[in-house]
């Protein structure tokens, strides 16, 4: 599982760990890491001795890991330059380790010929509200020349978040980003996550000094496959759980049958249908139990999903306070969110998960969604908090917040091919059969979301995907789970 903390918390770990070490010795730990990331860049294209490489160097540590990590690959045969942003806030040991190495200062991007890599060292964990404008100025000079060169960043992109993964104004585009003793939010959560690229963490000997629990967590295959609920020898349909599905309407029937296409796929024991799709449904899904409805009287399930494609009409209103009333898990999506009183999702004492896209969020919240994509952390809590309920925030990166004190759990898995119509309904479905089978909300929605990506993966193979192509890489994702 990969575990990301606060700025605060981090700087506290540091302190901590740096009363049992000797001075300095977490910056050159660091530097080891972030040279070594450096040369396996290099040797991919060619190799470290006679390299060009260009530091972005700023004042404090930052710029302090990137001139020692400088040093490092001056020692092994690179031509190493750096380009100080704020000189007179630059690391003075690091400097001097630096140009004691054969590393050269440079006065500006002009001059430097072709380079084989740049090191963002512009602006650590620390940094708040965007990029100056001199950092600005330095940062567009060398991307019009050299933009086409590999960056790696040092601990974060400079200019964005750590704490929140918000991005204000410019900020470095990374092809990689070397951190150090653990991950931050700006890793795991868009817009700053796409400014990373791929990561590399190196270990500090942080890690007991770090609380419990993180502030967020991502799930890897280990995790998601001790919680898949696989069906032993005596399970029976509905000890592998049975999920209501109110669905779709005389305008989008589409929506009832990827609902309960996703159920199916999700290894729901049965799924009952209610709502105007009935004909759609069976004559797509046989197995399927439809009822006429209301909800109530449709027979025994475990867990509800109700939403996809309602529409707004008088039976779909009675339809949601119909479920909200029942006894069980329910999570809703879509026109329901639409329909939802907020006060009795408060009040049920059985689960309710939400799974709203940003634009939906911002309705619930009263917020431009501009707000809510920008700030996607902030938002994914206060929807938790405010509606006492799990919340599933669909995006680029996908968050589970809880109303309770647990870490948020942000998604791996997502791709761009989920952007298309009725993806949504897959996911309602799928999540809803975990629910079903007895997994906790967050649980539930995490690996929903999680199976949700790999689905998507396995259904476009490199080429453009459809919701039902989502649905049935399904039990393909499944599989990749178990297999490890």
């Amino acid at each position: 599982m990969r575990r990301a903390y606060s700025v605060e918390t981090v700087r506290a770990a540091e302190a901590a760990l740096m009363k049992r070490v000797p001075e300095g010795a977490l910056m050159q730990r660091a530097a080891a890491g972030l040279a070594a990331a450096c040369g396996d860049l290099l040797r991919r294209t060619g190799r470290v001795y006679g390299s060009r490489v260009l530091l972005l160097v700023g004042g404090g540590d930052n710029g302090g890991d990137a001139l020692y990590a400088g040093a490092r690959l001056a020692r092994r045969g690179a031509g190493v330059r750096a380009l100080l942003v704020s000189p007179d806030r630059a690391h003075a040991g690091g400097l001097a380790a630096f140009l004691a190495a054969g590393g050269q200062l440079s006065d500006g991007p002009d001059g430097l010929g072709g380079l084989d890599l740049v090191v963002d060292g512009i602006t650590g964990i620390g940094g708040r509200g965007g990029l100056r404008e001199d950092a600005v100025a330095l940062l567009r000079a060398v991307t019009r020349k050299h933009g086409r060169t590999p960056v790696i960043a040092v601990d974060l992109p400079s200019g964005v978040e750590a704490d929140t993964g918000e991005v204000h104004g410019e900020a470095v585009r990374a092809d990689a980003t070397v951190t150090f003793g653990t991950y931050k939010p700006g890793h795991l959560i868009d817009p700053a996550a796409e400014h990373a690229g791929a990561l590399r963490l190196v270990d500090i000997g942080l890690g007991p000094e770090l609380p419990e629990p993180p502030d967020l967590e991502a799930l890897q295959y280990a995790d998601v496959a001790a919680l898949l609920p696989v069906p032993g020898a005596e399970s029976d349909k509905y000890s592998r759980g049975v999920v209501g599905v109110v669905a779709g309407s005389e305008r989008y029937p589409g929506a009832a049958v990827l609902a309960v296409s996703g159920a199916l796929h999700g290894g729901a024991g049965a799924v009952r249908y209610v709502g105007p799709g009935a004909d759609a449904v069976i004559a797509r899904f046989p197995e399927t139990l439809v009822h006429a409805g209301p909800p109530s009287k449709a027979g025994r399930v475990q867990a509800w999903v109700i939403g996809p494609g309602l529409g707004d009409g008088r039976w779909a209103e009675e339809a949601v306070a119909d479920v909200l009333g029942a006894d069980v898990p329910v999570l809703v999506d879509a026109d329901g969110l639409r329909l939802l009183d907020p006060e009795t999702v408060r009040t049920r004492t059985a689960a309710t998960v939400l799974t709203p896209h940003a634009g939906e969020a911002a309705a619930l919240l009263g917020v431009a969604r501009e707000e809510v994509e920008a700030g996607r952390l902030a938002a994914v809590r206060e929807l938790a908090a405010r509606y006492r309920a799990t919340v599933l925030l669909k995006g680029s990166t996908t968050l589970v917040a809880e109303a309770r004190d647990t870490p948020v759990r942000v998604n791996p898995t997502g791709t761009g091919w989920l952007a298309t119509a009725g993806s949504g309904d897959v996911l309602s479905g799928l999540t809803g059969s975990l629910l079903a089978a007895g997994l906790a909300p967050r649980d539930a929605a995490s690996v929903g979301a999680y199976l949700h990506g790999l689905a998507a993966r396995h259904g476009s193979d490199g080429a453009p995907v459809s919701a039902q192509d989502v649905a049935n890489g399904i039990p393909a994702a499944w599989r990749d789970v178990r297999a490890g």
